[in-house]
């Protein structure tokens, strides 16, 4: 049976493997052995000329609140960290001994008054004895000087007033401008020394508030003439923050460049309100000078390396890979701007730029599939 059949078997295996052949052709034709990769196309049109730095938040204004009188504190009227406006008191020093003073010098203030008003008449009268010629011209100067040194001790007692006065107010403490109260160290109870110079606390402002950084001096020229014409504006971003960067504008441009490390520091005012920026924090600076109205960008990962420079490649309309040689201007976020002979919507290789040269056969992955037409 079996040599009986041998022959009708091998006739239907050899008619199976004709039939299959057309199929392995048309598979090998299609494919033609290219290799699949993925485009993106060349895009013209305006891009932001960034400059990428590290800064660090500063606020405008530190102020360290000390005593300007001796006392000991009486009461402390906010808690460490308060936010706190400018005029709002803070602390209230033992200020007894002071208004004394102040009675006691009022009332001095009284007495010399009474004495130069009598030196004044004293002086008027013996002016118009001397004119009849019933007191002497030493007499009457020294009617003069009295009612002057009379008048002179008045003024230096309401000087003593104004000072007492001054000291009075000095031991009610006030915020100086709008800010955040940092650690208090002493307490209700605590006496002060004016020569001590000890700090009783410090007082950051934090809204607005500064970014400072530092860019390479070649962009200085850029930095000026943008100043020129209007501020740029400048981003920050928090290390690990996901959310949109902090946007604010640049206010100051160093006045010499760091001779040590080739730089220039500029500044940066942010609104604050919502304190989401905080004095000493690291975070990363993104200034855009100008706009490039006219720039070709295409994708960061199609810019190849090689031995003569920069390179591309592009799938040609008959899906070869040709490579086309740049020149790499700067990075703007995901795409790299270029310059060299590319022309918009020209589809540049992206993944699988390394498995292919120029010549070789390439087929898009993402491609839409092609119809193909049987003839009947």
């Amino acid at each position: 049976m079996t040599r009986r059949y041998l022959p009708r078997l091998r006739r239907l295996a050899f008619v199976t493997l004709l039939a299959l052949l057309p199929a392995g052709l048309a598979q090998g034709q299609q494919g033609g052995g290219a290799v699949p990769v993925t485009t993106d196309p060349v895009q013209v049109g305006p891009v932001p000329v960034e400059i990428l730095a590290n800064g660090i938040v500063a606020s405008e204004s530190v102020i360290t609140i000390r005593t300007r009188v001796d006392g000991q504190i009486e009461r402390v009227h906010v808690t460490e960290g308060q936010m706190v406006r400018r005029g709002q008191p803070l602390f209230t020093l033992d200020s007894r001994l002071a208004q004394a003073m102040l009675a006691q010098q009022e009332a001095q203030l009284a007495s010399n008054r009474a004495q130069e008003a009598r030196t004044q008449a004293d002086a008027r009268r013996y002016q118009s004895l001397r004119g009849e010629s019933f007191a002497s011209q030493q007499r009457f100067e020294q009617a003069q000087a009295d009612a002057l040194a009379a008048a002179a001790t008045a003024r230096a007692t309401e000087a003593l007033i104004q000072q007492t006065r001054l000291s009075i107010d000095y031991a009610t403490i006030v915020a100086e401008i709008d800010g955040r109260l940092g650690a208090i160290p002493l307490r209700a109870g605590n006496f002060v020394r004016q020569a001590e110079n000890t700090a009783i606390t410090t007082l950051t402002q934090m809204d607005p508030i500064l970014v400072q950084f530092a860019i390479p001096e070649r962009w200085l020229p850029e930095v000026q003439a943008a100043m020129l014409r209007d501020p740029p504006r400048v981003a920050v971003r928090l290390e690990g923050d996901t959310a949109a960067p902090a946007e604010g504008r640049l206010v100051f441009v160093d006045s010499a460049v760091d001779t040590t490390t080739g730089t220039i520091l500029l500044k940066a005012r942010f609104e604050n309100a919502g304190f989401r920026l905080w004095p000493g924090q690291y975070v990363q600076v993104r200034i855009a000078p100008r706009v490039e109205p006219q720039a070709i960008t295409v994708a960061g990962p199609a810019v190849q390396t090689g031995q003569n420079g920069r390179f591309v490649f592009v799938l040609a309309p008959d899906n070869t890979a040709r490579r086309r040689d740049v020149v790499l201007v700067r990075v703007a976020g995901e795409r790299a701007v270029v310059a060299g002979a590319l022309e918009p919507g020209e589809k540049v290789i992206v993944d699988g730029a390394q498995r292919v040269t120029d010549g070789t056969r390439a087929v898009e992955r993402n491609a839409p599939p092609q119809r193909v037409s049987s003839v009947q």
